[in-house]
């Protein structure tokens, strides 16, 4: 028998994970996420990192209005191997949509980095990728910066942008629209 023949790693379904936390496999107030069939350990957030998901939420609602649900720490259930709980989320329609079942996709997600940074830039983002989430931002508190990914496909994204504090973004799902960088950050 060969090494990698004894040695597998088991990769968790939705289902599976769901089922775990209802049974009380892990501790209440642990904060977990499945990402690719994997159950990752988040790390507490910081003032800054709080500060940040609510700036975030507030500059969002003030261009995703009627029509939209923008979600902080919710889950998305992308599939049957990952549900991510990103900081901000913006999906269509109205939080009673979601009473029965988490969404399936999202317009926008957004991630706050700063301990977490490289795991948002590989696991998050090939799996937002792989989902075809059309736009996903890192607001990165290292260097004060935002992240901009667009236009998915092959498990990562063809674009790129990095907007300092002077500068604005402009939401894909709506256009005219932009947000001031400065107003993301705490």
């Amino acid at each position: 028998m060969t090494t990698a023949a004894a040695i597998r790693s088991h990769r968790w379904t939705v289902r599976e994970y769901e089922d775990m936390v209802a049974a009380g496999v892990f501790h209440p107030e642990a904060r977990l996420e499945l990402v690719g069939g994997e159950i990752y350990d988040l790390s507490p957030q910081t003032s800054r990192h709080a500060t940040a998901i609510r700036l975030i939420q507030e500059a969002l609602r003030a261009v995703f209005s009627a029509g939209f649900d923008v979600r902080a720490q919710l889950p998305v259930a992308f599939g049957p191997d990952s549900e991510p709980e990103p900081d901000v989320a913006v999906v269509e329609g109205s939080p009673r949509d979601y009473s029965d079942r988490h969404p399936t996709t999202a317009l926008l997600v957004v991630e706050v980095s700063d301990s977490s940074l490289a795991y948002d830039r590989s696991q998050k983002l090939a799996t937002y990728a792989a989902c075809g989430i059309p736009e996903y931002w890192i607001v990165n508190l290292v260097a004060g910066r935002l992240e901009v990914y667009r236009d998915p496909g092959a498990g990562t994204y063809r674009a790129t942008l990095e907007i300092d504090p002077e500068g604005d973004v402009e939401p894909l799902a709506r256009p005219g629209e932009r947000i001031a960088v400065r107003d993301l950050l705490p």
